[in-house]
């Protein structure tokens, strides 16, 4: 045995490395980050509700039903807002579709000549913002950036950001000709630079909305088939897959038609867990209809959602988020923008 004296120098001292992810959280509600449609001039930005507790079917919105979050870059307006917790829990960051389609009705010229950039917000603590920045990452082939979402994988040590895009010739560099929508992606660890965006979704037809979620080392991809409903019976509704890496090409089939028992066309899905059971929700934007519309499972590799009865939406929220959030976190919105 040896004894050495202490001399207080740095190769003495313990250092305090934090290993791996933080330990989740006891969760007291949700948040609800959403915008509203093109019908108003206000309606393209980012709204905010609150649960009722740990009710995902009950909400009430924040800010007095005002916009929380407004872009002031590219098109300023914004679309399909995403937000996600970074895997130490320190860190959020909101992003959207940099899209405005309030006073336009092109929906065809946004598919060939809109933005390849989403917009993106950051933050530590879900009341105090960033200003919007804009980030790059379609291609010059690409003639929209649709409905970003990220999804934080361990394995890779990196979010995984997709969206869909119509991809056009490169010899086609005025996107003139007639294509489809394909789920793309990339990835990044700062949501400032990413990787060169690839590929992830391609049916051979349109497919766009896609949202991810994860349990038991499978992961289930929930996304809008965009066909038309003579072109196939489940066009316009959502169809299931799952996988058991995040990046594989060929997801397995699960189901299609999703919603299609209550609804009458929907895209925009969201999903999360519930944070007091063994039960997942998603919401389905009933488009043209009432917005959101909850349906649940407690089985994620199945055909059976059913719709919730009896729910309590703030307004009528369109293609959005939740997220789950601790009770500090949820006293800090409420007292914030209550």
């Amino acid at each position: 045995m040896s004894q050495y004296t202490d001399t207080g120098a740095a190769n003495q001292q313990w250092q305090l490395v934090q290993v791996g992810t933080a330990p989740a959280p006891k969760y007291a509600g949700y948040l609800f980050t959403h915008f509203t449609g093109e019908n108003t001039s206000a309606g393209e930005q980012v709204y905010f509700a609150l649960s009722q507790a740990n009710d995902p079917t009950r909400w009430r919105q924040l800010n007095g039903g005002r916009p929380v979050l407004t872009s002031t870059v590219g098109t300023r307006g914004v679309r399909d807002p995403f937000i996600i917790r970074s895997p130490h829990g320190d860190k959020f960051y909101q992003i959207a579709t940099d899209l405005r389609m309030y006073g336009n009705g092109n929906w065809d010229q946004v598919q060939r000549t809109g933005s390849k950039s989403i917009a993106v917000w950051e933050s530590t603590d879900l009341v105090n913002w960033s200003a919007p920045r804009l980030a790059r990452v379609s291609p010059d082939t690409a003639g929209n950036t649709w409905a970003p979402e990220a999804y934080y994988d361990e394995g890779l040590g990196q979010y995984v950001l997709f969206w869909a895009s119509k991809l056009y010739s490169a010899g086609d560099p005025n996107h003139t000709g007639t294509t489809y929508n394909r789920m793309m992606y990339a990835t990044t660890s700062d949501f400032r630079t990413f990787s060169t965006a690839q590929v992830w979704v391609d049916k051979g037809y349109s497919t766009i909305d896609s949202t991810l979620i994860k349990h038991n080392g499978t992961y289930y991809r929930f996304t809008k088939d965009e066909r038309s409903s003579s072109q196939t019976p489940c066009g316009k509704f959502i169809l299931a897959e799952k996988s058991t890496t995040i990046l594989n090409r060929t997801y397995s089939f699960v189901a299609e038609c999703l919603g299609n028992n209550a609804i009458s066309q929907g895209e925009g899905p969201l999903v999360f867990k519930s944070n007091t059971d063994e039960r997942w929700y998603m919401f389905i934007d009933e488009y043209g209809g009432r917005g959101y519309v909850p349906f649940t499972t407690t089985d994620l590799n199945t055909r059976q959602w059913s719709p919730v009865s009896g729910y309590a939406m703030p307004g009528r929220p369109r293609h959005g988020t939740v997220l789950p959030i601790t009770q500090a976190e949820y006293d800090r919105l409420l007292q914030r923008w209550g």
